[in-house]
């Protein structure tokens, strides 16, 4: 057979798998097992054992469990409650007032969480009741929440950031800080189009005048944010200064959060346990997915099917950015039904070859597919962050998606911007480098 007749037969019995809810693992171990098989090789035992023992001993990779476990110990403290605090004084005077604590507080949080869904679930515990409670527009107080929590993915350190730079081969320290003007890209829209929306809407907002704040209660609460501020300063510093690796920083970062957990009082040694476990079943799944997408990839690599693709492309003629276009389009599509590291573990696997040949800066594609992931977090029917915000306010998840439209919308105009001015990936990067 061909490689196109055997990229059918693996691209179906890919979605089939998937069809049937097999883990993403299993499914993609199963597909690179067959694609071996059809290449010829008996030796797919050797294949495998080779393919995961490289991709798992990465010594980037170490960095990884530290950050999910750092998110974990967080997570069980009161930083939201603390976030709300030390932001609300500050936010009266804006349009829109404490619809930007969601989007300030995901900010915030994701950089030192790292995770989409941990971000959305634990400032949405604190703000949704608050908000309400307020007479806030209920389905703007979800919209917001909706967007910014899609921030865990790319404020750095970001986790999946982290699987893409070991899957990808790109260093992991240049894609926090290309990620670092991005994120703050999407802060800016997200707020410009709540202070938008609540000029249109004045009475979904609240406008008594009990929530104007003097500067000396603005400047009281700063103590409030200056724990989780020092926790980011100091690991990303430590990382951006040259002082430390990122898997060193990392490391500085689980134990300034055992810390600030036992400063709060959070700490004991059932949220130890807890955290630790959490953080145990997150790096298994995730590492489960890395070995059996390297695993593909060698598969792929065996049947040619990169080098098959990567022509096809070249015979159509597409510029960069129509390839950019087609890939929005199926990285969209992906992410409605896979969460997303299985999305950028596939597009390692199977798309960087043509990405590359296309003369696309594979540290660009980095942050370009987290954006493209962020917008799918939002997509019905397996946006993780719908799933998340549905539990917490008990509405239908199509009601959820409708509200966070908008906020789609608005990173797909940031993808946008940084296809026509990549300097805004590239910049912090290129100065670090010199």
């Amino acid at each position: 057979m061909d490689s196109i007749t055997i990229g059918i037969i693996l691209a179906v019995l890919m979605l089939s798998l998937l069809a049937f809810g097999f883990w993403v693992s299993l499914s993609l171990m199963t597909v690179a097992l067959v694609g071996v098989i059809l290449y010829g090789s008996e030796t797919y035992g050797l294949i495998f054992a080779s393919s995961a023992w490289s991709s798992s001993t990465s010594w980037s990779l170490a960095a990884l469990p530290l950050f999910i476990w750092m998110g974990e110990i967080l997570f069980r403290t009161r930083l939201a409650s603390d976030l709300f605090k030390g932001l609300t004084p500050w936010l009266g005077a804006l349009p829109g007032r404490l619809l930007h604590v969601n989007i300030l507080s995901c900010g915030l949080f994701a950089a030192v969480s790292g995770s989409s869904a941990a971000t959305a679930a634990t400032v949405g515990k604190m703000t949704l009741p608050e908000l309400r409670a307020r007479g806030y527009n209920e389905r703007m107080s979800i919209a917001t929440l909706a967007g910014s929590g899609t921030l865990g993915f790319l404020i750095p350190p970001s986790i999946i950031l982290i699987v893409y730079g070991v899957a990808a081969e790109v260093s992991i320290a240049r894609l926090f800080i290309a990620g670092a003007l991005p994120g703050l890209l999407l802060i800016v829209l997200f707020m410009a189009y709540t202070m938008i929306w609540s000029w249109l809407n004045k009475g979904g907002v609240d406008n008594s005048p009990d929530v104007r704040h003097s500067w000396k209660e603005r400047l009281v609460a700063l103590r409030y944010l200056l724990p989780v501020l020092g926790l980011i300063g100091f690991v990303l510093g430590s990382i951006y200064g040259g002082f430390a690796t990122t898997t060193e920083a990392a490391a500085v970062g689980v134990t300034g959060a055992l810390i600030l957990a036992l400063l709060s009082g959070g700490l004991n040694r059932q949220t130890f346990f807890d955290s630790l476990m959490g953080a145990v079943r997150t790096s298994c799944m995730i590492a489960l997915i890395l070995v059996a997408a390297h695993f593909l990839t060698v598969a792929m690599a065996f049947l040619g099917i990169p080098r098959m693709l990567v022509g096809m492309i070249d015979a159509l003629e597409l510029s960069p950015m129509m390839l950019l276009v087609y890939l929005t389009i199926l990285f969209i599509i992906l992410g409605c039904f896979l969460d997303g590291i299985s999305v950028v573990l596939l597009s390692t696997s199977i798309m960087l070859p043509m990405v590359a040949a296309a003369g696309i800066d594979l540290l660009w594609f980095g942050i370009y597919i987290v954006l493209v992931i962020e917008m799918a977090q939002i997509t019905p029917p397996v946006g993780f962050n719908l799933f998340v915000l549905q539990s917490l306010t008990g509405k239908n998840i199509l009601y959820v998606a409708r509200a966070a439209l908008p906020f789609f919308l608005l990173i797909g105009l940031a993808i946008v911007l940084i296809s026509w001015f990549p300097e805004i990936v590239t910049a912090l990067p290129a100065q670090m480098s010199r």
